[in-house]
This record gives C-alpha cells, structure tokens and sequence, in this order.
C-alpha cells in the first residue's frame, strides 16, 4: 500500500510539471507571431517624372551590296584566260577575262584597208573636181561633167564616213574581247571556264561584282505604323526628328554594329501582300563585316516625345480583361491604376495616360501586398546591392 501511495504522488507531481511547461510554451509562443503581424510589406519604387525621349522603332530587314554588276560578254568567242582571283577585290576597268581576239583583229585590220581604198578614192576624186572647175570657166567641159564631178568628190567623203565607222566597230569589238569589270567591288566565284564558248549578250552571266562598302540595308515599316507616326506628328506629340536620321544596326548574334546609318530612302508606295513600306538605309562597311542578304534590325529615331512618361516593363501587371495596371503607393497604402501604354522604348513602356507626375510606382514587392494594404517604401534591390559593395 505505501509503494502504490508513492507511485501515486509521483505520477501526479510528473503531470503538474508538464502543464507548467506546456503554460510557458503557450506564453512564449505569441511573440514572433505577433510581431510578424504587424510588421508592414517592404515595397521599392520609382517616381514618375516626364522627360523628353526620342522615339525608337526597331524593324527587320536584310542588307544588300550597294551596286551589283552581273558581267557578260559583249561579243562571242573562245574564253582563253581568266584574269582576276575569285573573291578578290577588283577595280572598274580591270580585265577579268580575255576571248580570243584573232577574228576581230583582221577585222580590224580589213576595215583600215577599206579606209584607205575610200580615202584614196576621194583623193582621186577631189583633183578631178578641182581640174573640173577651172576647165568649165573656159567652157573646155561641161557644165554637167563638172557638176558630176563635184558629185563624185561628195560620194567619196560619205564612203570614207563609212570606213570610219566600220574601223570603230570592229576596234569597239576588238576592245570587247578584253572584259573588264564595270565597278568597284568583290568579285564572286566565275561561272565559267577557259575554253568556253560564249556569245555576245547572252543570258548567263560570268561573274558577279558586288559594291559592299559602302553597303545597304532594306528594312519594312507596317503603314499602319507609319500612319500613326505622321497624325503624332501632326497633332504636336511628337516632335520631328531634324536633318539627316541616324540608325543603328543590330546583328543577328545580337551585337550592335559600331558605324551608324542614315536613312536614304523610302518607297512611295505600300506593298499589297505585306501591307509594308520599303525604307533603305546606308551603312558604312570598311571592314566587309556585312554581307550582301544578311538578317538584321534597325533602330530608327522617329522623332522626339516631349513630357513622355515612362514606366518600367516589369512594373506594369494585367488584368484578367487584358487591361495593363499598375500599383502605387498613395499615403502609405497600396493602390491600383489602369494605364494606357502605347510603345515601348528600351524597357520602359510609354503610357499615354493614367499616371502623373509624382507618382510613386511599385515596381518591386508584388509578393504579399494589394490595393489597400499599407507597406513600407524602401530602397530599390539594386540599390542596397551597389551600396554594399
């Protein structure tokens, strides 16, 4: 009896130290948590302060060689020799091939006999008219036989017209032989060999001279674009750009071309399968790092937005309806506004209404907040990372 007394005590002194234990857990528990309740979210943010920003639009487009020459032969003939390296640097009037030139030399050499025979007939000529008009004065000819001689002396001079003009042709076609390249440029690989036989004009081409320095780029502007362009012009939006029009060229591997462009052209009309407009622009290419049919992407200044204000991409949420909004913070607490953006420019979006001047836009923190909600304004991540280095 006094063993079970004993146990007894014990079993109920174990009991009352655990609930003392589990009563001082209890008490000690609420602390963190509510702290945490009262701690306020920390949110970054930037104020809205309109600036002046240039317009850019970014188009595709591909680049193609300032003058192109596919080189045919003027005359026919056996091709005897090639004269330039395929890929080289060529200058205009350099030979690139030779034909055979032995038919049009004796031809060449048969028109001057002919010249010759014409000269020495109107010489001939020339003395009988000259004898003619004296002798008719004494009325020892007639004056028919003279007047046929002076006929005679005019046939001559057009038959050496005539022998002129045949010397030159065959000279021209002798020159023919010798085919020279008719720009400055690179020229590609020769389609044709020595030993081929070609004729005067016809449709396949030896080679191809390119111009790649300096060189184009054609880029297509959407005439919906551009339609929007000029009525922000007019209604005073937009301020337009003044004299020439610089542009920059993005690679396809993403790097930017280091010389700048300018705008040369722009086509007068749309073109109706794409609904775009042609604009070509003239880039500097000392390097030959562009090349003729390469992808790349313009970025064309469009004029000058005066009081633009500018929001950061990843500040600006959507609505289940597709509407962009953002948050601000209004005297401590969250609040939402529904903007209307227009562009982009780099990575702000241009809003063309729902924001003013001053507004504080949230643009880190999104996690644990919502309009109504109070928060602290502390500095941007990007901030405290420059500051603790």
């Amino acid at each position: 009896m006094l063993f079970l007394k004993q146990l007894t005590k014990t079993k109920t002194l174990i009991a009352i130290l655990a609930l003392i234990s589990l009563s001082a857990c209890s008490d000690k528990a609420p602390g963190p948590a509510s702290e945490g309740q009262t701690r306020k979210p920390q949110v970054s943010v930037i104020d809205i302060e309109p600036t002046s920003q240039v317009m850019i639009t970014t188009l595709q487009g591909r680049t193609a060689p300032y003058m192109v020459a596919e080189v045919r032969p003027q005359v026919g003939g056996i091709l005897q020799k090639r004269l330039f390296d395929e890929g080289a640097e060529v200058k205009e009037g350099q030979p690139l091939y030779q034909i055979d030139p032995t038919v049009y030399e004796a031809q060449v050499a048969s028109a001057k006999a002919e010249l010759a025979r014409a000269e020495s007939v109107l010489y001939q000529n020339q003395l009988t008219a000259k004898r003619y008009a004296q002798l008719v004065k004494t009325e020892a000819v007639s004056k028919q036989q003279n007047d046929d001689a002076q006929a005679a002396v005019r046939q001559a001079q057009a038959a050496v017209q005539a022998a002129k003009a045949q010397l030159k042709t065959a000279q021209i076609n002798l020159d023919y032989t010798t085919i020279r390249s008719p720009i400055d440029g690179k020229a590609g690989r020769s389609l044709v060999t020595p030993g081929a036989l070609l004729s005067g004009y016809q449709a396949n081409n030896m080679v191809v001279v390119q111009t790649l320095d300096p060189i184009y780029v054609d880029v297509n502007q959407a005439s919906g674009d551009l339609l929007k362009l000029k009525k922000e012009l007019a209604e005073g939006k937009i301020k337009a750009t003044k004299g020439e029009i610089p542009i920059q060229l993005i690679l396809e591997d993403g790097t930017k071309y280091s010389l700048p462009g300018s705008l040369t052209l722009s086509e007068v009309s749309v073109d109706q399968g794409t609904g775009t407009l042609t604009l070509r622009a003239e880039f500097p290419n000392p390097d030959g790092l562009l090349l003729p049919g390469m992808f790349v992407r313009a970025e064309l200044p469009q004029g000058v937005r005066e009081n633009a204000i500018l929001v950061p991409q990843r500040a600006v949420l959507r609505r289940t309806d597709g509407a962009p909004y953002v948050l601000v913070v209004e005297n401590g607490v969250v609040a939402q506004k529904v903007i209307d953006t227009t562009e982009t420019a780099g990575s702000n979006w241009v809003v063309e209404s729902g924001l003013k001047p001053g507004d504080k836009v949230i643009i880190e923190g999104f996690q644990r907040i919502r309009p109504g909600v109070p928060v602290d304004v502390v500095p941007p991540l990007s901030q405290k990372t420059a500051s603790s280095k």
